[in-house]
């Protein structure tokens, strides 16, 4: 806890002078994110850190291995989904970001199963992205990894029009969708074209 006590020390005494302004605004007129982004809770990549973006700008949902769940609404929770309605039917967030990534711990387990350790939720959960394991055990061993981890982006973007008031606004140009892979390898960003495929976004 130490350390995480002088992190918040730093904070202090750097990010919060710098945009102190910025959150006395965003307290008195509260928040107005221009972007949802669902993304891994992995430790080694951080929405605001990769988007370099200040506080208020966006709305992050994270968990593990990035995964929408289809539309589904029942009288269990749903911590994701309620998230991602909070989003775009009380923030009105105009874009949405699926953030998938390099060495997904998550994209393995569904791939070769949960560690035993980790075996109570993550397993069931990953599962939501069979479909994505699927694609990609067509591909020879070595690229299962890499295909299974775009291939959960592509899928976590069809979940995302499962939801009808998601589809509408989109059929009506008021959100965009987007798919983005982040490299922690080499810090290389990826952004879905229209071609279906994932290209490196310049410099």
């Amino acid at each position: 806890m130490d350390d995480l006590i002088e992190g918040y020390r730093r904070f202090r005494a750097g990010t919060w002078q710098t945009e102190r302004r910025r959150f006395e605004a965003l307290s008195r007129l509260g928040q107005r994110p221009r972007a949802l982004i669902i993304a891994c809770s992995d430790s080694r990549t951080d929405p605001q850190m990769v988007f370099n973006a200040r506080p208020g700008e966006l709305f992050v949902v994270r968990n593990v291995a990035n995964i929408v769940p289809p539309y589904g609404p029942d009288e269990k929770p749903h911590g994701v989904s309620s998230a991602i309605e909070f989003a775009v039917r009380s923030l009105a967030v105009r874009e949405i970001v699926v953030l998938g990534h390099a060495m997904c711990g998550g994209i393995k387990a569904l791939l070769d199963g949960a560690p035993v350790e980790a075996s109570d939720f993550v397993g069931q959960w990953v599962r939501i992205a069979e479909p994505a394991r699927q694609r990609a055990m067509q591909a020879p061993p070595e690229m299962r990894q890499d295909m299974c981890e775009h291939e959960s982006v592509r899928l976590s973007l069809d979940n995302l029009m499962t939801f009808p008031w998601i589809k509408d606004a989109v059929e009506a140009g008021h959100i965009t969708l987007h798919g983005c892979f982040f490299d922690i390898r080499s810090g290389i960003l990826e952004r879905l074209g229209a071609d279906g495929a994932f290209h490196p976004i310049p410099d």
